[in-house]
């Protein structure tokens, strides 16, 4: 593209919008984009150097975003950065309201959206702000109190803000990120999520190679080693994946991926969950937290290619284990993800490939040539997706993810791709059974339309099969298939769109320089002609059975029915793209053709007419003057004759032959104006013959031809679109057709052809719109002045032709000017709209029409309100006029939707994504031109009143509309009072006018709403009115954001405005401010800052006003205090009168109130906390050692004294204050921070424990309120309520607000609440022990500034409170009690809540109270020492001695709650890089023990049975027993760190696994007991364990030895659990191929054992090991297996009738068996086609047939399975065969035997 430095411009323009140089009057857009441009930049600089954020710098922001929707980056570079800065810094002001910041944001994105067009060294942007911002509002303290509401979508915005910034981090980014988010590293708690998602959202990764050791270097070993080491899928493991694969695809061919590629592969194919064995559990967490497919894709993309060919071996692999589950007859929760998985890969591969040959270099790193991708890399993975891509083809969640595929890959290698869909495509035109085959192809062959069409070198006989398709596709124009048939319209239009239709045969004799391929097109060309008029015939046929009369009765609907519009819409866009592309021979024939058809029938208009009228008008476009010479002369005579006589125009019926004339000519001449002028005087007299019919479908379609002359005459518009520029008239020695076939339209040479009004035609317009707009206004104004009647049919038939002559001429109409209304707005900013040329120059000498209209619409409104108002067809009429009056220039909004999207949607369907570059198909590129002609008149459209923008119109708006709400007017209709109320709901995505983001509307509208309870038009009994409430109150509930109330802007932003406003070209035609300006701006914010608090202020008061009403209705009190719980803010505290407002509401009798209030107290007390003073204190100086070189976690001395020591517990006041204590779990396990921020002295903090008269106002009513014990009392009463049986849990407002009490007043409620909370515990009702578990946590949570006194005489009451509470605890509240101490203990340093733990860890297994209690104890201690994390290993040590001894609980409930104790307790033993052992207990040591425990059982050999009886004797049981009882207990501490541990112990797990396989059952069978069905369990979720590579030959050895074993259960079970896991570490197996190995040898082996069952379940194993292509089929397995069946059988004696029959099977027999069970395992293994070596082992497997049982049992099933799975493909498969083979094999399949 040529830089523009013109003249005009002045300027390098960073990227305009191309196509607007193709307009008609692109010559004049350069001086109006300057002169816009000039206006943006002044302006915005001044309303930031005037602080004026609102109206001033919103206003030209979006001025500025509208710019770029036109003219695109149509500015110079230093301007881009100017604006990117600016943005950037108001952005990032602190207090900004944060939907003012969303919009912001949006622009900076769309503003950095073009990453080439800046490069580093041009811009530079800090990173802290944006983290800052981050931090303050996804992560905010006050959200959750209802103290700031946030928009919904302000997190995708946010992130999609960093995204955009992240290229332009500074170099030194990466360390500081490093540096602050590597102390919060500790994977047990909840701050690992927030680090590992700051990471992956931040961590910059395009930096240039020779700064890369500043950028990923300095993190990537640290991080890909922590995701190797993470075994079980915790939920930040997927933003590690996101981050990788971001980062391998920046920097390609920059990074050693080969040693992690079987690893990513392994977790890959994990990840998609699919089904694997029979009895697979799932683990819950697997699915929750699976990698998202898109950036795997990208991911796998980024690794292919480079010298070593390994990822492209693995993802082979990956697909051939994966294959099987795409065939049609596989479903499941696990389809989608792989469909996605195959539509996105190909185009992920086509960006890479695009990036890396065609785009132009930019200063993004480019992939070093090592490491492009070679044919041979395209050319292996195209082979490698083939496979699956055609079985998802025909899948039943539709093919269109496979037709995607398909587009992508034949981009690549049409020669691979298209050869194999065609052959499923030509017999699936030939069936007429199966229709969604049909379909299916169909769509697959759209998708690979272009490179079919196109050939090109690598697929040069692609276009050969285009007319065979074309012709065979003709069938599907079927009026019996609705679906067929679109998707045949689709298919034919999209291949002729490619190619010209023109018969070009005769080359073949005139010119000699043809290739082979070339002459068989050209012959081939001859057909068009034939196509094209078949495809007619078709159509006719379609129209025929179509019509009205024989679709339905004349009594239903005379509109089309949805499917019918379809259809048309399909029929007609597809002609008319024929036509297009036809040569003007092929063109005449099928004009005479349509012509007779039309004429010589008479067609309904509804249906069948509309169908040949569009067939016309297609005709007419294409070639127009042709077309009218046949068509308007006829039809106009046929309406003259018909109309001949008066009476015809007052018939309510009319003549179906007239109507069908009309529409013909109504449609037809919508084509280029000066086409039209010719036949205008006969046009104009039919128009004044059947304007007036009486005969509504009759006036319609006359208003219809007047708008189509109209509007043919007036607009501007593109008059050809063919596929090449020029037409296809030249002779064929020069220029031959075929050449063109699919090809790009080229965007400088578009020619394209403008149709401009020019003299003739305008005043043609002009005169028509005389002849017939100026009497129907007289008339109307006549009537609106009452000087004469009209029937109703007869105002809608006139306001039916103002509306039509407005919408065909609108466009040359000059726009209303009216006047500009005062004082809405006040701003020191000009505000005025900019006006943008749309190619026509108004014609001022004319009448304004618009303006008439405008004048007689508004006096004919008022007329029909006062004296019909039920008219509703002329109302709506009505609306519609005035609406286009204000907005119409042309096109419509709805109309311009639908073509933008559809212009999209073809151009999917159609682009190249590998050359880019804009290689549309022409016609295409016109439609886009079109559209940026429409963009700009839509802009235009804007309302013209004098700040025209909505946002301000509002404020004139809404006090009119309020006006209707007013309690004291008494002359509100009830239909008035609803008009009111829906105008403030707005529709139901728009803007609702109740809730703008401004003081203003807001402190009008809320009152107004509560206020009109009053009215006595509101009706509660009327459920529409109480309907229209509740849709109200929620609506604002959901859209209310917290509004600004500090409007500050700071002095960065003010020196970069300074820069934009006096630099740069276009300079800004406005001044600097001056300084007096500049202060009048300083006043003029501080005044709307006080402004704004001042409207709070007195919203709030209102509002309270309201609710004092003793006569407001309840559900006006309830919206009234839902609005008032919207307006808690965090920097500006709630007016006293609100405070004890709510403070009352507490004891509110409606439990709706007391929620809001208790939620609204919690935020209360927030607002009023102090703020304790933080200061930074060096990690170092606090363990009194240096820091530890390098990277280690864990426990280490430096962070040793801040774990739990009973022997240094802080037990005095001195210890007290001398303590250091660490809230916060995280610090100092990974790393330390530069500074920690601890709490300053406690001399230095806010006084605690205020007497009355230190308090302020706000403070007193609380403090008044609670400590009158009358107030308490009913509080108490009310908060031990039940709510909803059952349902209650655990209730965190009121912890909020408990904890907010006791924090902001110290201890001076606890004596009132003391007897209360004693009470209470002692009362075992559910609700009362709820009410007090609150108030316990919100009482420890709330004492964390106390001194030491008061908190020792706290613990002195609370434990005997907990102790009772613990011994009261049942079913209902043991859970409320879990999440009280839980809560308690949450971010609390442990050495604080020493009395608690020490309490807690009082024998809590003692049996008092039974094993319930028990159970719970464990649960309440197990919640608390959770939240404590590493930091408690003394306490771990100490539960885990203490529960050793008793892991043999006989109950089962205690067995279930120690086995998950015992995980948190071992939770912390994690094997994760760079830590240390961990102090807390180790897995191994624990194992040991157990294992010694376990003797008993490992040695002996006989059945387990669970044959203890559930009591305890008195005397000691035997060793044997004692061991079961602690198996049951392992076991379900093995189930249950399955989902929840980091890391899994193999080594430690395998020591158990003999025992495990001894017990599980074989069958699923839900009545074995507890202990084997946990048994099978463990199995099955220790199978799914991810395995290093180091790991597998230890699994490998335990497995072998248990198929050594004596029980034949285990050996079966050793099978299945192989399978499970050979599959989800598929490619760690394969990486090594000695295991490989192990595992066919193992499987072989159990193929030859004595147990049947055993041998059937190998040889099942054996099958599904060759479908994933673990195993392969190779000669020496099935040689051996071939000579296992050869194996002699001994010969069966002679037998006596009556003689037992010999039951066990000779060693023969099985090794005969397990021959035909080998052959029978590979035929089962390929499913779904036949290789070929499978029709001799067919052969050989139908030899045993008549051999004795089992094995005659075995090929019986093996050949009806094979059967069954080739039946449908079976005509494909025969092929395989010879026919002796065949003769044999259905002799097999139908044999007498078979059914025997």
């Amino acid at each position: 593209m040529k830089k523009d430095v013109s003249g005009t411009l002045g300027f390098v323009s960073q990227k305009d919008i191309v196509y607007n140089k193709l307009l008609p009057y692109a010559d004049i857009l350069d001086d109006e984009s300057n002169d816009i441009l000039g206006q943006i930049k002044g302006n915005l600089g001044r309303a930031v150097q005037l602080r004026e954020i609102w109206p001033g710098v919103l206003f030209w922001t979006r001025k500025l975003s509208t710019y770029i929707r036109l003219y695109g980056r149509k500015f110079s570079k230093e301007d881009h950065v100017l604006f990117i800065k600016l943005l950037y810094e108001l952005i990032t002001i602190d207090k900004l309201e944060i939907s003012m910041m969303q919009g912001l944001a949006r622009l900076l994105i769309n503003l950095l959206k073009k990453t080439e067009l800046l490069s580093r060294e041009d811009l530079e942007l800090p990173w802290r702000p944006l983290y800052e911002l981050q931090d303050r509002i996804l992560y905010s303290k006050t959200e959750h109190l209802g103290l700031n509401w946030f928009p919904n979508s302000v997190e995708n915005v946010l992130k999609t803000l960093v995204k955009s910034c992240r290229p332009y981090f500074p170099e030194s980014a990466t360390q500081e990120m490093l540096e602050e988010w590597r102390p919060l590293l500790c994977p047990f708690d909840v701050t690992m999520q927030r680090a590992i998602g700051y990471l992956e959202l931040f961590l910059p990764t395009t930096l240039p190679p020779e700064l890369h050791h500043k950028g990923f270097k300095l993190w990537f070993d640290e991080l890909i080693s922590l995701w190797v080491a993470v075994q079980n899928l915790p939920g930040w493991e997927v933003h590690l994946v996101n981050l990788f694969a971001r980062l391998a695809n920046d920097n390609i061919g920059y990074i050693d991926w080969d040693p992690y590629i079987p690893k990513i592969f392994t977790r890959v194919l994990r990840s998609l969950n699919l089904p694997v064995g029979t009895s697979q559990m799932l683990v819950p967490r697997y699915l929750t937290n699976a990698y998202d497919v898109a950036h795997v894709v990208l991911w796998v993309s980024a690794l292919l290619g480079g010298p070593s060919k390994q990822a492209q071996a693995q993802l082979s692999g990956l697909f051939n284990s994966i294959t099987s589950f795409f065939h049609p007859s596989n479903h499941g929760r696990w389809l989608m993800k792989l469909m996605k998985l195959l539509q996105r890969l190909p185009a992920s591969v086509v960006r890479r490939l695009h990036r890396e040959r065609y785009r132009k270099p930019t200063w993004l790193t480019l992939v070093p040539d090592s490491h492009k991708l070679t044919e041979a890399d395209i050319t292996a993975f195209v082979e490698s997706m083939m496979q699956p891509v055609l079985l998802a083809m025909f899948s039943k969640t539709g093919s269109l993810d496979a037709a995607q595929a398909l587009q992508n890959l034949a981009l690549m290698r049409p020669e691979l791709v298209i050869p194999p869909v065609l052959e499923k495509t030509y017999p699936a035109m030939e069936t007429l059974t199966e229709p969604h085959q049909l379909t299916a192809t169909l769509s697959c062959m759209i998708g690979v339309a272009r490179s079919l069409v196109s050939g090109g070198q690598r697929y040069p006989e692609g276009p050969t099969h285009m007319l065979p398709l074309l012709m065979r596709a003709l069938p599907g124009v079927d009026p019996n298939d609705f679906s067929k048939c679109m998707i045949t319209f689709q298919f034919i239009a999209t291949f002729v769109t490619l190619v010209p239709l023109v018969d070009c045969s005769s080359a073949v004799l005139e010119r000699s320089d043809l290739t082979a391929v070339e002459r068989e097109m050209c012959s081939a060309s001859a057909e068009f002609e034939d196509f094209v008029l078949q495809f007619m015939d078709r159509c006719f046929a379609l129209i025929d059975s179509s019509t009205l009369e024989q679709t339905r009765e004349e009594t239903e609907t005379e509109k089309m029915t949805h499917l019918e519009s379809l259809v048309e819409l399909g029929l007609s866009s597809t002609f008319s793209t024929i036509l297009t592309q036809c040569s003007i021979d092929i063109f005449k024939v099928a004009l005479e053709k349509v012509f007779n058809f039309a004429t010589t029938n008479i067609f309904e208009t509804r249906v069948a007419g509309r169908m040949v009228a569009d067939m016309c008008r297609a005709a007419s476009k294409v070639h127009p003057a042709q077309s009218l010479k046949l068509l308007v002369p006829h039809c106009c005579n046929a309406i003259n004759q018909l109309a001949v006589n008066e009476e015809v125009l007052s018939e309510e019926e009319l003549d179906k032959e007239l109507l069908w004339n009309l529409q013909l000519l109504s449609e037809v001449t919508r084509v280029d104006g000066d086409k039209i002028l010719p036949y205008s005087t006969q046009l104009v007299q039919i128009l004044q013959l059947t304007l007036h019919l009486k005969c509504k479908q009759g006036y319609t379609l006359a208003c219809n031809l007047l708008h189509h002359i109209l509007r043919s005459t007036a607009l501007i518009y593109p008059t050809e679109y063919c596929s090449v520029p020029g037409s296809f008239q030249q002779p064929t020695q020069d220029y031959l057709p075929i050449k063109d076939w699919g090809r790009p339209g080229d965007l400088w040479n578009l020619n394209i052809q403008w149709h401009v009004p020019g003299v003739e035609e305008t005043r043609f317009v002009f005169y028509v719109l005389d002849l017939i707009l100026q009497p129907e206004l007289l008339r109307l104004q006549r009537y609106a002045q009452g000087e004469r009647d009209m029937t109703r049919d007869d105002v809608l038939q006139s306001l039916s032709i103002v509306q039509h002559c407005l919408l065909g001429a609108g466009s040359l109409f000059p726009p209303l000017r009216g006047e500009p209304i005062p004082e809405l707005v006040t701003s020191m900013v000009n505000l005025g709209e900019t006006n943008l040329f749309t190619g026509v120059s108004y014609d001022v000498s004319r009448e304004n029409y618009r303006d008439a209209i405008c004048r007689v619409m508004r006096q004919l409104l008022h007329h029909i309100l006062e004296h019909s108002e039920d008219d509703t067809k002329s109302l709506f009429s009505i609306i519609k006029i005035i609406s286009d009056l204000l907005h119409f220039k042309g096109s419509q909004k709805h109309e311009f939707d639908s073509r933008w999207k559809s212009f999209n949607l073809v151009k999917k369907s159609m682009e190249n994504r590998l050359r880019g570059r804009k290689q549309h198909i022409r016609a295409l590129l016109i439609d886009r031109v079109m559209l940026q002609h429409e963009v700009r008149s839509r802009a235009q459209s804007v309302l013209f009143t004098a700040l025209g923008t909505y946002n301000f119109c509002c404020r004139d708006v809404i006090p009119r509309v309020l006006e209707f709400l007013e309690p004291d007017r008494s002359d509100v209709t009830q239909q008035q009072f609803k008009g009111a109320l829906y105008c403030l709901l707005g529709n139901h995505s728009g803007v609702c006018l109740a809730n703008l983001h401004d003081w203003d509307c807001i402190t009008l509208t809320w009152p107004a709403i509560v206020r009109s309870g009053l009215s006595s038009a509101m009706s509660l009994e009327k459920p529409s009115i109480v309907r229209l409430f509740d849709d109200l109150a929620d609506k604002i509930h959901r859209q209310y954001e917290t509004i600004g109330i500090d409007f500050a802007i700071p002095s960065e932003c003010r020196a970069v405005a300074v820069q934009l406003q006096t630099s740069g070209v276009p300079l800004p035609p406005e001044p600097v401010p001056s300084d007096q300006e500049e202060a009048e701006g300083l006043r003029k914010q501080v005044e709307k800052n006080l402004d704004s608090e001042q409207k709070y202020d007195k919203l709030v008061g209102e509002l309270l006003d309201r609710l004092n009403d003793r006569n407001m209705p309840w559900k006006f009190e309830h919206i009234a205090i839902g609005f008032m719980s919207l307006l808690l803010r965090d920097d500006h505290p709630l007016p006293s009168p609100a405070v004890l407002f709510f403070v009352k509401s507490l004891n509110h009798d409606s439990l709706l109130v007391r929620k809001v209030a208790i939620a609204a107290v919690a935020g209360i007390m927030k607002q009023l906390k102090r703020p304790h003073k933080k200061v930074p204190v060096s990690p170092n100086t606090l363990c009194g050692m240096k820091e530890l070189a390098g990277l280690i976690a864990g426990d280490r001395p430096d962070n040793q004294w801040l774990q739990y020591n009973s022997s240094s517990l802080p037990r005095t006041q001195q210890d007290w204050e001398g303590c250091t204590f660490v809230e916060k779990t995280h610090w100092g396990y990974f790393s330390w921070p530069q500074k920690l921020m601890m709490y300053a002295p406690s001399e230095e903090q806010p006084k605690q424990g205020l007497t009355r008269e230190e308090m302020t106002e706000r403070e007193q009513i609380i403090y008044d309120h609670f400590s009158d014990p009358g107030f308490i009392n009913q509080l108490i009463e009310f908060l031990s309520l039940e709510d909803r049986k059952g349902k209650d849990k655990f209730s965190p407002r009121r912890f909020c607000l408990f904890k907010g009490l006791f924090r902001n007043f110290n201890d001076a409620f606890l004596p009132l609440l003391k007897p209360h909370m004693e009470r209470l515990v002692a009362d075992t009702h559910e609700s009362k022990q709820r009410c007090v578990a609150e108030i316990t946590s919100g009482l420890i949570r709330g004492s964390k500034h106390w001194s030491y006194g008061k908190v020792e005489s706290l613990w002195e009451l609370l434990c005997p409170l907990i102790r009772t509470a613990l011994n009261n605890i049942t079913v209902e509240t043991y859970a409320d009690w879990g999440t009280c101490i839980a809560t308690a203990c949450e971010s609390r340093d442990p050495r604080k809540l020493h009395w608690l733990f020490e309490m807690l860890m009082e024998s809590p297994v003692n049996g008092e109270g039974g094993s319930f209690v028990d159970a719970c104890r464990l649960y309440v201690l197990q919640g608390g020492l959770a939240q404590q994390e590493w930091r408690v290993p003394e306490l771990l040590h100490r539960l885990l001695q203490y529960l050793e001894p008793k892991l043999t609980q006989v109950y089962k409930n205690v067995r279930e709650r120690i086995g998950s104790v015992l995980t948190y307790i071992f939770m912390i033993d994690v094997n994760l890089p760079y830590t240390q052992p961990t102090a807390s207990p180790r897995i191994k040591e624990f194992t040991e023990r157990v294992l010694l425990r376990l003797k008993p059982l490992t040695e002996g050999d006989e059945e387990i049975q669970n044959h203890v009886v559930e009591e305890n004797d008195v005397g000691e049981q035997d060793e044997r027993t004692q061991a079961i009882k602690l198996l049951k207990t392992v076991l379900k501490w093995l189930m249950a760190s399955a989902g929840r541990s980091f890391s899994t112990a193999v080594p430690e797990q395998l020591q158990l696994l003999p025992l495990l396989f001894k017990i599980a059952p074989v069958e699923n069978d839900d009545s074995y007991d507890e202990l084997k069905r946990d048994a099978k369990t463990c199995l099955s979720l220790m199978s799914q364990g991810l395995l290093y590579t180091e790991q597998i030959p230890l699994v490998l050895l335990a497995l072998q030895e248990i198929a050594g074993s004596s029980s034949w259960h285990a050996r079966y079970t050793v099978l299945t659990y192989l399978q499970i896991m050979v599959f989800y570490n598929l490619f760690t197996f394969m990486s090594d191929q000695g295991a490989v190995n192990d595992v066919r040898a193992l499987v072989i082996r159990l193929l030859e054992d004595e147990q049947l069952e055993v041998r059937e379940m190998a040889a099942t194993t054996l099958s599904g090991f060759l479908q994933c292509n673990f195993l392969s089929i190779e000669g020496p397995m099935q040689s051996h297996f071939e000579a296992l069946c050869k194996t002699r059988l001994p010969k069966k004696r002679k037998r006596e009738l009556g003689s037992v029959v010999d039951t066990i099977p000779s060693g023969d027999l099985v090794r005969r068996h397990a021959g035909v069970l080998g052959l029978s395992a590979c035929i089962l293994s390929s499913p779904y086609d036949v290789p070929s070596w499978m029709p001799q082992l067919l052969m050989n497997l139908s030899v045993h047939l008549n051999d004795t049982q089992p094995i005659e049992m075995t090929v019986k099933k093996t050949l009806s399975n094979f059967r069954r799975t080739h039946h449908d493909n079976w005509q494909e498969h025969k092929q395989q065969f010879t026919d002796d083979q065949l003769l044999v094999l259905t002799d097999l399949l139908v044999s007498p035997c078979y059914y025997a």
